[in-house]
């Protein structure tokens, strides 16, 4: 009797878990070469969202103009339809090797984007930090393979204007 009811148990124990035994789905897979990770949504979703692209730059930009040149071009963006539940999404950024400054995600709001209007219409909504001193942005080296672990938070209730970051 004991053996049967160990597996009823074990049985119930699986049945209880999301996914089984299935395994966790990889947020790279094993031959992509650049970054990947999760971010996690703070606050709604502005009405006037066109879209929240994820980027990198190599240098951290100085000025208005170093704000395109940013990989990869053109920038991926994220899905934004289930943010409201579920709150964390994995993204990927294929990236060719190198060391990245800043990894941040970018809100732009409706409208026609040019070369003189990205105050207007870009924020800062959230970028990857460095762990030891979370008030930096982190670093993150790709050496021809991918590299996990990049996880940051939007949060639409503390974006910045590109300019917050120039002298």
């Amino acid at each position: 009797m004991r053996p049967r009811r160990s597996a009823l148990l074990i049985l119930l124990s699986l049945l209880g878990c999301n996914d089984g035994l299935a395994p966790r789905q990889a947020s790279c897979p094993p031959d992509f070469i650049g970054i990947c990770g999760t971010v996690t949504f703070r606050g709604a979703i502005p009405d006037s969202t066109d879209v929240v692209y994820v980027v990198a730059y190599a240098n951290f930009p100085a000025n208005r103009d170093d704000l395109f040149l940013f990989k990869p071009f053109p920038p991926d963006s994220l899905p934004l339809a289930n943010v409201s539940t579920s709150g964390r999404q994995t993204y990927r950024l294929g990236l060719p090797s190198g060391s990245y400054a800043w990894v941040l995600a970018a809100w732009k709001k409706v409208g026609a984007f040019n070369a003189t209007n990205p105050d207007s219409l870009l924020r800062e909504a959230g970028y990857y930090r460095d762990p030891a001193d979370t008030t930096k942005a982190g670093v993150v080296v790709v050496s021809g393979a991918r590299t996990d672990g990049v996880d940051f938070v939007v949060d639409f209730t503390n974006m910045h204007p590109v300019s917050f970051y120039f002298p």
